[in-house]
């Protein structure tokens, strides 16, 4: 990998994780245009560092948030009592929930699915833009995540597992479908993954998957700092386009890009 490499894919990674536009799309038509040559497959130590990058990014941009979850939810628990913050904790461990049992049950199939299969990504972005597009039309609210309110964003996070679903798109989406204030949809949706992140991190680790062997620090720092830097940008920018009501911009950037793919696939592959 050149350090070129380790900083592109962690732009890629840091912008498209929180824009609504499926970062695990885009990474498998940037081999698909790119080549596996030229885009070589990175390790999983890699990989792991950048989704590390964009968790630690969201947790800066939510840093009070954070602090008042996690000390609101150590007095619930001392105390025995039923916090605001245990709720909200208790509403994040249930969005968990169906991704957690998807990517234990269909892990396999998963990665099937990630292997240059651009027509599958193509007909999946126009999913995303119909998504965007009905959410940009919801009226405006006030409501807040209920519990189950939670499962059903969490079932919308586990089908965004598909290449060319945008997680933060769909989950974002799902909330304000439901008739959830925009600004706490995009917040709910950016809260409820550093767990999920930070738990296939363990998993990884503990089951001995990540490689440390040969591994080039310079490559991983560069990689992390580009994820981090670009992550802060992205998150930032989504809160502001999903409370102006812009995510359009985005449906019709997904159907554009969807609608090449499905072309290049059917006629050019």
């Amino acid at each position: 990998m050149e350090i070129l490499d380790a900083v592109i894919l962690g732009i890629i990674q840091g912008l498209t994780e929180f824009l609504p536009v499926s970062s695990s799309g885009h990474l498998e038509l940037g081999k698909a245009i790119l080549g596996s040559k030229s885009l070589p497959q990175e390790s999983l130590l890699f990989t792991v560092i950048l989704h590390f990058a964009t968790a630690l990014s969201t947790m800066v941009i939510f840093r009070k948030d954070v602090v008042e979850i996690l000390s609101g939810l150590f007095k619930g628990i001392t105390t025995l009592t039923w916090t605001e913050e245990t709720k909200f904790s208790a509403k994040i461990i249930i969005s968990m929930l169906p991704a957690v049992i998807i990517g234990y049950r269909y892990e396999r199939v998963f990665e099937e699915l990630f292997g240059n299969n651009i027509l599958l990504v193509g007909c999946m972005l126009i999913v995303t833009a119909v998504l965007l597009f009905l959410a940009d039309r919801a009226k405006r609210t006030h409501k807040k995540v209920g519990l189950l309110d939670a499962l059903i964003i969490g079932i919308a996070q586990g089908i965004a597992m598909l290449p060319g679903i945008s997680r933060s798109g769909a989950t974002i989406s799902t909330s304000v479908l439901l008739g959830i204030d925009k600004t706490k949809a995009a917040r709910f949706s950016f809260l409820m993954v550093i767990p999920l992140i930070f738990g296939k991190i363990a998993k990884d680790v503990l089951e001995g998957q990540i490689d440390y062997t040969s591994t080039n620090f310079t490559y991983l720092s560069v990689g992390f700092i580009a994820a981090f830097i670009s992550g802060l940008f992205a998150c930032t920018w989504m809160i502001k386009l999903v409370k102006q009501s812009k995510l359009t911009y985005f449906a019709i950037y997904c159907v554009i890009v969807g609608i090449i793919a499905i072309i290049w696939t059917i006629f050019f592959k």
